[in-house]
């Protein structure tokens, strides 16, 4: 739970400062506009005063309320005069004999002049106007109009702008930042953006007392009031302890074209540093380092050769994740990256006997070497079973068999059976064949091709020619002479063999002598 807390305070902070950022430098406010925004800035972080408002409303009787007069006069510090009209509008109600001077107060509070960036008004007409509405205030303060009811007496005094009152609602006001929108609203609302840091510096030693602290979150957002963007960031990296907020907000100030001045102190781009330093980091989360390609893509000097190096310390959990890491490098033409991925992914698939996967990924990474080790791995399983497995992956190699030899060869002998399967078996002859005689299957599966032949050579049609005849004798011989058949090859095979060659030869020499008579 403690944790979780800090978690929030954090992301408030956060918030807290954005704000402040995109109001003093993206909207960069001139006087009279300023304070507008700095007031939405304080209401949007001190929104407890609706939640108490919500329950004296919904009391049977708010203006006796224990909180009514806490709503009233937060109102009024946060400058929603409206607001604490509409509340003391009940308290009038209860109280008919001060009718009048609840009325008196509505309409100071209801001619209190706010500056309107859009209007025809100019920001010099605006003062003279407020500065004649601040002495009517006054005035009634120093006559004691209000000297009867306490309340009212308050709200007179917060409105002509004294300090003291303003720091004896300290409860009310929560943050010495608080107070300086306050301050300004009813002392200084014409204030000039240079000026501010001097205001911000005042309310926050007359806030503070003698035993207080001051928070690293005061320091960021008094650098922030001077206009120090560079200071602002600094210690934001700091103090946040996080690198998510000072990359983003280093983003938009750049977009903003506010940190050309500030490069330089880094030796290169700060965005770009900081971006990388934060895409860094989210490459360490389990799920997250998706994300960090997107922010690495965004950064056009380092981002290539951080994103390469980053990328080859994901870990490949699951064939799943490889194949996200796999996508990602090849929409990006890092091939040494995508070679490197498939490499290990066949490996890993190799050990654990999966050689359909395997030949996958090695024809993925056009890796003919490891393209021909799992071939023959194929063929030998083939040998010890008889039947091939991942027979989908065989007979859609398509172009990639050309990868090597005997890749090329794995995928005509597949070739050969389905012929053979289909019953076309001249066709199934005249490939198995040229997979000896064009030197590509290799001569430990001569034998294996030779005794593939039996079959066709016992057929009843005719399906070796003379010449194709012959061309098997010669292999058959020639593979023989170069090894021990009584110690490698069943010399009975060897003996069938030569007699089916032989019988076939007389069959072909006849019909194709026939033939030609």
């Amino acid at each position: 739970m403690e944790e979780l807390q800090q978690v929030v305070s954090i992301l408030l902070a956060i918030e807290l400062i954005w704000n402040l950022c995109e109001v003093l430098f993206i909207d960069a406010a001139p006087a009279g506009s300023l304070l507008l925004h700095l007031l939405d800035w304080v209401r949007l972080h001190k929104a407890d005063v609706d939640e108490k408002a919500k329950d004296v409303l919904q009391s049977d009787s708010p203006a006796e309320h224990h909180n009514y007069w806490d709503v009233v006069v937060s109102y009024v510090l946060q400058g929603r005069l409206e607001e604490a009209r509409q509340m003391l509008v009940k308290q009038a109600t209860l109280q008919p004999a001060s009718r009048n001077m609840y009325k008196l107060m509505d309409g100071l509070l209801s001619k209190m002049p706010f500056y309107n960036p859009g209007g025809t008004q100019t920001l010099t007409e605006f003062d003279v106007k407020w500065r004649n509405w601040h002495e009517e205030v006054d005035r009634y303060l120093k006559d004691n109009t209000f000297a009867s009811n306490l309340h009212l007496e308050l709200i007179c005094k917060i409105l002509v702008g004294d300090e003291d009152t303003l720091l004896e609602q300290k409860e009310l006001l929560g943050t010495w930042y608080h107070f300086l929108v306050t301050r300004l609203l009813y002392s200084h609302p014409t204030v000039k953006p240079t000026d501010l840091h001097y205001y911000a510096q005042s309310c926050l030693t007359m806030f503070l007392d003698s035993r207080s602290v001051q928070e690293p979150l005061d320091s960021i957002l008094l650098a922030a009031f001077e206009f120090d963007i560079y200071l602002v960031i600094k210690d934001c990296s700091i103090v946040l302890n996080n690198w998510w907020f000072v990359a983003h907000l280093t983003d938009l100030l750049d977009h903003c074209k506010l940190l050309q001045s500030h490069n330089l102190n880094f030796g290169s781009n700060m965005r770009e540093f900081l971006l990388l330093e934060y895409a860094s980091g989210l490459f360490t989360h389990h799920s997250l380092w998706q994300c960090a390609v997107d922010y690495l893509d965004h950064c056009p000097e380092l981002g290539r050769a951080c994103l390469e190096l980053q990328i080859e310390r994901v870990p490949l959990d699951t064939e799943r994740k490889a194949l996200k890491v796999l996508r990602i490098c090849e929409e990006r033409q890092m091939s040494e990256q995508v070679r490197s991925i498939c490499k290990i992914m066949a490996m890993r698939a190799l050990r654990n006997n999966r050689l359909g996967s395997a030949l996958s990924w090695s024809i993925r990474a056009k890796d003919a070497a490891f393209a021909t080790l799992i071939s023959e791995r194929f063929l030998q399983d083939y040998c010890a079973k008889g039947t091939f497995s991942d027979l989908d992956l065989i007979d859609n190699l398509g172009p990639a068999m050309l990868l090597s030899d005997r890749l090329t060869f794995l995928g005509k002998y597949r070739e050969f059976h389905k012929l053979y399967g289909e019953k076309r078996f001249k066709e199934a002859a005249k490939l198995l064949l040229s997979l000896m005689t064009a030197k590509i299957a290799p001569r430990s599966f001569w034998m294996t091709l030779l005794t593939d032949a039996l079959p066709l050579l016992e057929q009843k049609e005719v399906i070796f020619s003379a010449d194709q005849t012959y061309e098997l004798m010669y292999c058959l011989e020639e593979l023989t002479s170069s090894i021990d058949t009584e110690e490698d090859v069943e010399q009975t095979k060897v003996e069938l063999l030569r007699l089916s060659l032989a019988r076939n030869l007389a069959m072909a020499i006849v019909k194709e002598g026939t033939v030609e008579t």
